[in-house]
């Protein structure tokens, strides 16, 4: 924007450098006939200088609306040929007139409206070039929101996922334990079941033994019992026979 503002400056400053030689020129003529034609020709040329100041002032906001913060200022344009100053022969006049002031302050309005209208323009231009980066910088905060969303979302997607394959191994794993836990259970009362038959079918050898042996014992018992009793029998029917023959028996204390 500077650089546009400076290249208009000097393009202002060129076309009105013809207007100031012409003018110096005027003072130093000596002569009427060619201090009226030239008053003439400076009347005109501030005109037309007026003229372009205006239609640079119009185009000046379109321009400035129209360009972009990126595109490089365009080249100031060329400024106009200056015309050549037609030197008249000088005429036999001896008189001499007052030197007319060309409209300087005019001028000086212009140019500073001018200068206003571009402030103005720049002023817009830059207004519109924050509200652009304003908006690239919402649209930019929005992309990225957007991208961090969709992140986010992505993040939760593979999280419920993973959970889900765990939750689904944890529960595999449950069931086979289970399972195995179950087919053990089994299998320790199988044998339980098995030992207890074995168990009572031992236990019951065992008993069937013991009433053996028992059995045994009472006739063993029995058969002692009996010889004890035909002992003593025996005993008595001897003693009875020593009494009655007045005998002693022949061995005395044979028991000791």
């Amino acid at each position: 924007m500077e650089l546009l503002l400076c290249s208009r400056s000097s393009s202002l400053a060129k076309q009105a450098s013809p207007i100031l030689v012409d003018i110096y020129v005027i003072e130093n003529l000596e002569f009427h006939g060619i201090r009226e034609t030239a008053l003439d020709r400076i009347s005109k040329e501030s005109d037309l200088c007026r003229l372009v100041l205006k239609d640079m002032a119009e185009e000046e906001p379109k321009k400035v609306e129209t360009q972009t913060p990126s595109e490089t200022p365009p080249p100031p344009p060329p400024p106009p040929a200056e015309p050549e100053a037609v030197v008249e022969a000088p005429k036999d006049v001896t008189e001499e007139k007052t030197v007319i002031p060309p409209p300087v302050a005019e001028e000086k309005a212009e140019e500073s409206k001018a200068v206003a209208v571009v402030e103005k323009a720049s002023e817009s231009a830059e207004e519109k070039t924050e509200g652009s980066v304003n908006r690239d910088a919402v649209l930019a905060r929005v992309e990225t929101e957007k991208k961090i969303s969709l992140i986010k979302a992505w993040e939760e997607s593979e999280k419920s996922k993973a959970e889900n394959k765990a939750h689904k191994k944890l529960s595999s794993i449950a069931s086979w334990e289970n399972s195995q836990k179950a087919a053990v259970e089994a299998e320790l009362k199988k044998m339980e079941e098995l030992l207890e038959k074995k168990r009572a079918e031992y236990v019951e050898k065992m008993k069937n033994k013991i009433a053996i042996i028992h059995k045994e014992a009472e006739e063993k018992k029995a058969i002692v019992e009996a010889k004890r009793r035909e002992d003593l029998l025996k005993a008595e029917e001897l003693s009875a026979k020593y009494r009655a023959t007045g005998t002693s028996p022949k061995k005395l204390l044979g028991c000791f």
